[in-house]
């Protein structure tokens, strides 16, 4: 994938209206959801900065941190595909979870200076970003509910 283009496997799922912090969005596939863009960008920031830990850690915090940050969007596009409401939001709270272990798993590196706090503070920022922006497509979700 290269800068922002993302390439269309063609499958769109269903579409739909979702009320998201009081605006009608109309939504045809997961790829239009700025919260899976922005997750998706951080499944690869998280990518770059693993890259410098110690090789003993690849099959553990670095395999941790990577699994965290990719199940972000792939729950996210998961639970796009389901039919049910209820399962969207399923999905959709099972990504906010695993923003919640990235966000422990950060900690952990930081406490063990992998990362310095510096490398770490816009990464602080986007996950309370993308935290919110769950948080309001759960709530969006949940007022198509009966």
């Amino acid at each position: 994938m290269t800068g922002d283009r993302i390439q269309d496997s063609g499958f769109r799922g269903k579409s739909s209206v979702i009320d998201i912090a009081s605006k009608r969005v109309v939504i045809h596939s997961y790829k239009d959801l700025d919260v899976w863009k922005r997750s998706v960008n951080l499944v690869v920031t998280v990518y770059s900065l693993t890259k410098r830990f110690p090789k003993e850690e690849l099959y553990t915090l670095v395999s941790q941190l990577r699994r965290s940050a990719i199940s972000i969007p792939s729950n996210i596009a998961e639970g796009h595909s389901k039919r049910a409401t209820k399962d969207y939001i399923r999905f959709v709270n099972i990504a906010y979870g695993s923003l919640a272990e990235l966000e422990t798993q950060l900690v952990i590196s930081e406490k063990l200076n992998y990362l310095p706090a510096k490398d770490l503070e816009p990464l602080w920022e986007e996950t309370k970003s993308i935290g919110r922006m769950l948080n309001g497509l759960i709530s969006g979700l949940e007022k198509k509910l009966p």
